[in-house]
């Protein structure tokens, strides 16, 4: 073995892995930055901006969240360039405002309100080497000094860089040392199988590190998207930010008394600090409730992270939590926007705003039984808080409790706690809750399912799935009878076995049945299937769980993303003029899979795509091989240009379902 002593100039692990856990703190504070920039700006057309302002706010909005999002698949990539040297990913951070030390002098990190000097700041970070970028006003660093420590030590300590671009070179440049010393198998000695990929984790970038190729390509895309990225780099950070300051001027230009943002606090807290300066303490009961429970839901998503980190790619704990994490995400999105748009204290004229208040550790509990009964005893806990904070008049905060409600019962539902005592259902009205008034009968409506016997069948047709295929009225004409007024199914009039092939036609799954002759059932199909149909939606064919309920064998679901009964497809595709080939190319994921039924488990993510576990065959609408996989986000906001796979587009439009 290669002694210390003659390695004296190189890096040792526990260096790089200080240096990665430093990188890992950076790219989470810049996410939270940007994300509170975001929410803070005026985005309501009842914000009191001109139509030309809000279209420009909003706009800015989308980019500031893109941005967040690229953020986190920077700090995904740290993650697993830490798991790969054998490290546990540093999940946590300290909180905001970072003290003096945390990072460079000249690296300041705090919350802000969007404007013009908070814009300047997120420039001065993103700015490539060489820029001449000053910071923003009120951002200046509270005194200057040096971390680094001349000499040679083997205790791991902090450096000091002028962008970060330079600050990821150091970090590469002790990979390389580490090869040279150990070589590639023994540097990356952690295993994959904890990582996070893209399919896990929705982003495009997230990929396995194996090998010093894949680390420095990661740190590549890093300083290429964002920091320290040449200023010509169309699309960086850097020329996102700039193009905004550009339009920001001239819209101020037009009119001097244009605020773009609400006046959320700089560096809000909950608590009386013991440095008061630079803070804002939250005071306004409604205010505390809203930033209390979105730091609650922010703390349990890191949680979630880093228990993801510690179960193997496969294990359905690994596959729940990271669900859970990114739906309190999009939970928080509401209560932050919410937190921005009350008063910090009664009468204040400056307004609150989410904390992102950090764990003291936000280390991967230990995985097991005793976890997942943590996860499931906060997740109540949090429920109870959301369900009693929407009895508000905020229309986010009942956004916000409807995301939480169902997070807690799918966690409720999906973890096994084993032999440990079932939680209380979080869905039951509290016992302290008064009654309901009692209303008055309401006319009945038309049944959601038609359930019609026959001596030898039951006929099942489910009319919010249908989509109007006409299988049923042009396969058996005397049992599905089209526009006519009164019953208009007659299972009695044809045999059952011809029933039951009109019926399997039904790619929409609204027609089912069951028999009564003894025969059996419809069956599960021998391969999973999810044709791709020519400017219409996705028709699977599988072992379904929808949402974590049975969904049958047939399901249509709606790609374009312009339908009211989502998940499904209603049809919409065709009002809208939705225009999306169902002969997408061929991708190198076409091997064949060892097992291809079995249950196939699909997760509409909130704002998001289509989440889809399990063996499935992708195909054209002709029956062409697409792919092959057991894991990936297929686009439901219509705007993807890698159709029918997820790129992220959605949350750049806006999208919502």
């Amino acid at each position: 073995m290669t002694r210390l002593s003659d390695r004296e100039t190189k890096s040792s692990r526990e260096q790089v892995l200080h240096q990665l856990y430093e990188a890992a703190e950076l790219e989470h504070c810049l996410m939270c930055t940007y994300l509170y920039a975001a929410f803070s700006l005026k985005t309501d057309a009842a914000d009191g901006l001109a139509p030309a302002q809000l279209e420009a706010t909003r706009r800015w909005r989308d980019v500031l969240l893109q941005v967040a999002i690229e953020e986190m698949g920077h700090l995904v990539a740290v993650w697993n360039i830490t798991s790969a040297l054998g490290g546990a990913p540093r999940i946590g951070r300290f909180n905001l405002p970072l003290d003096p030390g945390a990072l460079p002098a000249s690296v300041v990190v705090k919350l802000a309100p969007f404007d013009a000097a908070t814009l300047q700041h997120f420039i001065f970070l993103e700015r490539p080497a060489g820029s001449d970028e000053a910071d923003g006003e009120g951002f200046a660093l509270e005194r200057a000094f040096t971390r680094g420590a001349p000499g040679k030590r083997i205790t791991p300590m902090a450096m000091d860089y002028d962008t970060v671009g330079a600050f990821y070179e150091a970090i590469g440049q002790g990979l390389r040392d580490l090869v040279e010393q150990w070589g590639e198998a023994t540097t990356f000695c952690g295993d994959p199988a904890l990582q996070l990929t893209a399919a896990e984790a929705g982003l495009p970038n997230a990929a396995r590190v194996i090998c010093s190729k894949t680390a420095l390509a990661a740190f590549n895309a890093i300083v290429t998207q964002g920091e320290g990225a040449p200023s010509h780099v169309e699309g960086s950070h850097y020329q996102k930010f700039a193009a905004i300051r550009r339009e920001l001027a001239e819209l101020c230009a037009q009119a001097a008394d244009f605020r773009p943002a609400f006046p959320a606090a700089t560096n809000p807290v909950l608590r009386s600090p013991p440095r008061a300066e630079g803070r804002v303490r939250i005071e306004d009961p409604t205010a505390v409730a809203v930033v209390d429970l979105a730091s609650s839901c922010y703390g349990l998503m890191l949680r979630l992270l880093a228990y993801a980190y510690a179960v193997r790619s496969g294990d359905a704990d690994k596959n729940l939590s990271i669900d859970l994490a990114i739906g309190l995400m999009h939970a928080l999105v509401p209560l932050a926007e919410l937190a921005a748009r009350l008063p910090a204290a009664p009468g204040s004229n400056v307004n609150a705003g989410v904390s992102f208040i950090a764990l003291r550790d936000a280390a991967a509990l230990p995985p097991g039984p005793s976890a997942r009964r943590m996860f499931c005893e906060r997740f109540e806990q949090i429920a109870d808080a959301a369900q009693a904070l929407a009895v508000q008049p905020h229309a986010r905060a009942k956004a916000a409790n409807e995301v939480i409600a169902g997070l807690a019962a799918r966690a409720l539902a999906g973890f096994d706690l084993g032999a440990t005592a079932p939680p209380r259902d979080i869905a039951a009205t509290p016992a302290s809750a008064p009654a309901a008034a009692p209303s008055a009968p309401a006319t009945p409506a038309a049944p959601a399912i038609e359930v019609v016997e026959a001596d030898d069948v039951t006929l099942i047709y489910e009319g919010k799935r249908c989509i109007h295929a006409r299988f049923c009225v042009t396969g058996a004409p005397t049992v599905f009878l089209a526009n006519v007024q009164g019953p208009w199914l007659h299972p009695e009039t044809l045999g059952v076995d011809r029933l039951v092939e009109v019926a399997h036609a039904c790619p929409s799954g609204a027609i089912r049945y069951t028999r009564k002759d003894g025969k059996p059932d419809e069956p599960a199909p021998p391969v999973n299937l999810a044709r791709v149909r020519e400017a219409g939606p996705y028709a699977f064919h599988a072992e379904l769980v929808i949402d974590g309920k049975p969904a049958g064998y047939r399901a249509t679901l709606c790609r374009c993303g312009a339908s009211k009964n989502k998940p499904f497809c209603d049809g919409s595709h065709h009002d809208v003029a939705f225009a999306a080939t169902g002969e997408p190319p061929t991708t190198s994921q076409t091997d064949m899979l060892p097992q291809r039924d079995g249950p196939l488990a699909i997760e509409p993510q909130r704002n998001g795509p289509l989440h889809v576990r399990g063996n499935l065959e992708i195909v054209s609408g002709t029956g062409r091989m697409v792919s092959r996989v057991t894991d990936v986000r297929l686009c439901r906001c219509g705007g993807s240009a890698n159709k029918p796979f997820c790129d992220g587009t959605h949350a750049r439009i806006g999208f919502t379902g």
